[in-house]
């Protein structure tokens, strides 16, 4: 009998670790502030990464190739936040119910066209786009087309291929809805749309060349790409590497949570 009773209570034991060590850890986080010590996933070489890294004291960091990545960790209990731009973390909690994003905002950031270091003809090119654009009201129309407030995204038609030889080669991280993503076969998104009006009047035929957002830098610096259209934000140490085109958008970083 005591034998029996033992084997009962060993069993009982086991059962209390296993389901302790099921058990995810209630988190809390409602700001910036509460980052502090905990594991926080990130999208590699971006700003969210670098604010981690400068900002956050203890901060446990786990760099991802995408923020999908990232969040798919986080529903899993392997992290504890995702920091993330805004836009791109509303596509995430909007496709993953039991996610949410906490209301502070943080690190104010620009996005801009990134060109090789002294490509002026390119560089002047873009920034007479991106003005005209935005004198012309498509600039607007592309706003509403991705990033609409009903939440319902309507891709533009493709502009018509350019007829001239010449190619231009864009270089984009494809898991940055709603500036960047895959749709389908095709890479679509607010980027990759200016991108087309960028070719077009440049006077070249546009070519995507989609690769993980660090490699970026390193292929415009190469040749390997021509520019850079990526939620690309504005930074001191980019600009040593990169020469940037006038801001087309600004966003914030936000901190995405297990509900």
């Amino acid at each position: 009998m005591k034998k029996f009773a033992s084997i009962i209570g060993l069993l009982s034991l086991a059962c209390a670790f296993l389901f302790a060590g099921g058990a995810k850890e209630q988190v809390v986080i409602t700001s910036a502030a509460d980052l502090a010590g905990k594991r926080i996933g990130v999208q590699a070489g971006t700003t969210g990464e670098l604010y981690v890294q400068e900002n956050v004291p203890g901060a446990k960091i786990a760099s991802f190739k995408s923020g999908m990545d990232a969040a798919l960790d986080l529903k899993n209990g392997a992290i504890d936040a995702v920091v993330l731009d805004e836009l791109p973390a509303k596509e995430i909690v909007a496709r993953n119910p039991t996610l949410t994003i906490v209301t502070d905002k943080f690190a104010k950031e620009e996005y801009a066209i990134a060109v090789k270091k002294g490509n002026a003809a390119l560089l002047a090119s873009i920034n007479k786009t991106i003005k005209q654009l935005k004198g012309d009201g498509t600039y607007e129309k592309l706003i509403a087309s991705f990033m609409p407030v009903d939440g319902k995204i309507k891709i533009p038609a493709t502009l018509a291929a350019s007829e001239q030889k010449a190619v231009v080669k864009l270089g984009t991280n494809a898991n940055f809805p709603p500036f960047e993503y895959v749709e389908g076969t095709n890479i679509v998104g607010f980027d990759i749309s200016m991108g087309q009006y960028i070719a077009k009047d440049y006077k070249a035929k546009l070519e995507v060349v989609d690769m993980a957002f660090d490699s970026l830098i390193p292929a415009l610096s190469s040749g390997a790409i021509d520019f850079i259209a990526a939620g690309m934000s504005v930074t001191e140490e980019r600009k040593k590497n990169v020469d940037f085109s006038d801001p087309y958008y600004a966003s914030e970083q936000v901190i995405i949570i297990r509900k």
